[in-house]
């Protein structure tokens, strides 16, 4: 997920042993959030209507536990209610600039310019993040495949736009950010990880244009001869293209008296006030997705504290020693947690292997927690970039795993696009097309 931007894990005070059963109310969310949608008409539209209180209960619950019982609790709480507030002032904000941004697009797609708007897709998500882009082209892609969207259409601009492609910089993905914050410097994964990722996209796009090509030819030909006419492309809401600088731009500024989240809150603000309401028509606006989204990462954010201080408190018992452990650990737990602590806790836990394998390499810099990252990347550069990739590309692994993933679902969904359910996606997409393809990156270059 998309997470928190300056902040570690939660988790980092507790003190006490994190018993397994609290992460029951987690479980049940993620098992509610799979389920509820595919259940009988009545019990499904019961969801629709509580999820909210669901959402929120489950939350309160594991929350009054850390007030109550856990030492260092209401510190824990306090920060994951931070960090939550962070999550949603930086999707909210995109979610409210991206529907002034009007693309109008005459034509309809062939499979070859789909390919080509999912590759700069993906190469704009490490200038303005897999949110931003996500939340900028998500509504064009739609409009300009209008005639024949199908469900792969979204699951592959999540495969592409809202995960892999942002694996180049920190702005990229929250994780990596973090990753900066702690040492490693700004264009240190592009200068190591460039040919992984490239790879990554070029046989991502290959599979999606195999998939687009067989879509393509089973339309009629009428459709068929207008997608191939030359497409026209209209711009609307300018002003936003600013206020989105504003926002990606606000990620850096200090989190002292949350100056960042009221800029990005301020920008959107602006937004909704200066956008023509023609271009919010024209976009099908509504509050509904990140309302979903907001209610239901309350949720997650706080049932998911017992899960990460279980990690935290487990992980050296893991007994990892080689970079392709660390990246199929962290890249499973990012599928499901939230990708940013995951990262932390496993980057932290590789420098403590690594000061356990070389204590003289770091004697001079274990009181500096940024140099001791840095010599890090001299010693055990592939646990960095292992932890990195796990924590980037397995996001894309279900709905939950990154913060746009579930946006894009829910806005394309008030697009009226049919979209795979939880299980559906995984099933049918990431476990036979996605997952092998990260299996065998990490084997071949870990």
């Amino acid at each position: 997920m998309n997470l928190p931007l300056l902040f570690a894990s939660a988790t980092s005070d507790a003190t006490a042993e994190i018993p397994l059963g609290w992460i029951a109310p987690f479980a049940l969310l993620l098992l509610l959030i799979a389920t509820m949608p595919l259940c009988p008409g009545w019990i499904k539209h019961r969801w629709e209507r509580n999820y909210p209180w669901v959402a929120v209960g489950l939350g309160a619950l594991v929350g009054a536990h850390y007030v109550l019982r856990v030492p260092g609790g209401p510190d824990i709480l306090q920060h994951t209610m931070v960090e939550y507030f962070s999550f949603i002032a930086l999707i909210g904000s995109l979610f409210v600039v991206a529907g002034g941004i009007h693309l109008s697009v005459r034509g309809a797609a062939t499979p070859m310019e789909n390919a080509g708007f999912l590759a700069v897709g993906a190469l704009m998500a490490n200038l303005v993040g897999t949110t931003g882009a996500s939340m900028v082209l998500i509504r064009p892609w739609i409009r300009m495949n209008k005639a024949r969207v199908a469900p792969f259409h979204i699951v592959f601009f999540i495969f592409l736009i809202s995960n892999v492609g942002g694996a180049l910089t920190p702005i990229g993905d929250p994780p990596l950010f973090l990753g900066y914050l702690r040492g490693v410097p700004f264009f240190w994964l592009l200068e190591h990880v460039a040919g992984l990722w490239l790879l990554a996209i070029v046989v991502l796009l290959t599979v999606f244009y195999a998939f687009d090509w067989r879509s393509f030819h089973r339309m009629p030909a009428q459709v068929q001869q207008r997608a191939e006419e030359v497409d026209t492309w209209r711009f609307s809401g300018g002003v936003n293209v600013i206020l989105l600088l504003v926002i990606i731009g606000a990620v850096f500024i200090t989190d002292r008296y949350f100056l960042r989240e009221w800029v990005m809150l301020g920008a959107a603000f602006v937004s909704y006030r200066w956008t023509s309401p023609d271009v919010h028509v024209k976009n099908e606006f509504s509050f509904a997705p990140i309302k979903e989204v907001a209610f239901l990462f309350a949720g997650i954010f706080a049932t998911m504290m017992p899960a990460l201080g279980y990690l935290e408190q487990h992980g050296s018992r893991f007994g990892f020693t080689q970079p392709i452990q660390y990246y199929f650990a962290s890249g499973s737990l990012s599928a499901f947690l939230d990708n940013a602590p995951t990262y932390v806790n496993f980057l932290q836990l590789a420098q403590t292997t690594a000061i356990a394998e070389n204590p003289a390499a770091f004697a001079a810099v274990r009181n500096d927690p940024v140099a001791t990252v840095q010599v890090l990347l001299v010693e055990k550069p592939l646990y960095v970039i292992a932890v990195s990739l796990g924590a980037v590309f397995f996001g894309a692994m279900t709905y939950i795993g990154n913060g746009p993933n579930f946006m894009v679902k829910s806005i394309a969904e008030s697009a009226g696009v049919r979209v795979p359910s939880f299980f559906g996606y995984i099933f049918k997409y990431s476990i036979p097309v996605l997952l092998p393809l990260l299996v065998v990156l990490g084997l071949i270059f870990l």
